[in-house]
């Protein structure tokens, strides 16, 4: 049955608004450096975003059973719309001009969205996997769609309006080079750990 927002919020009212107003603030703050380039990224990864959940919610892939707002969709439309497409911009602002350094740049990104999804999943009502979904089907198309539209980006956003990371920031013995393994044996371990509580 779908849960409808009340007075006395809970984890998943929380976790929702949160990620709305963090989306919202992240939009505005690369809406204000060039509205044209960001706000076109931002409105194609929204669309495409949507659509696909879309797609795998009407398959009946998985569902979202907590909405703030359950009247308007049955997906959460809102945060997807505004946290989803924020994750985009950061990273195609962000993401090393190198390919050999880009994946695994975008490995932390979708290691991270996957704990996160992973977290949701186990403690709360917000997104539960149904017929033939699992967190690998999850970790697949984060990387299609994270991998696409940092091609897409590299089309629409010129040079001057990105930061890449530095390589050599990513190299051994580097702050790069330790985060990113730090997220990868921690993820992959929980991962792990999660798949055996399944068993």
């Amino acid at each position: 049955m779908d849960k409808y927002i009340n007075i006395g919020f809970n984890i998943e009212s929380y976790l929702l608004v949160s990620v709305c107003l963090v989306g919202l603030i992240g939009l505005i703050s690369y809406l204000r450096m060039d509205w044209k380039r960001f706000g076109l990224l931002a409105l194609a990864s929204a669309m495409v975003g949507n659509v696909l959940c879309f797609i795998f919610v009407t398959l009946d892939f998985y569902t979202y059973p907590y909405r703030l707002f359950p009247q308007l969709s049955e997906m959460p439309i809102i945060a997807m719309t505004l946290a989803v497409p924020f994750l985009v911009l950061l990273s195609v602002r962000y993401s090393p001009q190198k390919w050999a350094w880009k994946l695994p740049f975008y490995w932390v990104l979708v290691h991270g969205v996957m704990l996160f999804e992973s977290l949701v999943l186990i403690y709360t009502d917000i997104i539960q996997y149904e017929f033939k979904w699992d967190l690998w089907d999850s970790y697949t198309w984060w990387w299609v769609y994270f991998l696409f539209f940092e091609w897409f980006g590299g089309k629409v956003i010129p040079d001057h309006l990105r930061k890449p990371l530095k390589a050599e920031h990513l190299r051994f013995g580097k702050i790069g080079w330790v985060i990113v393994h730090f997220v990868l044996i921690v993820t992959i371990f929980l991962g792990g750990y999660y798949l055996g509580r399944l068993q």
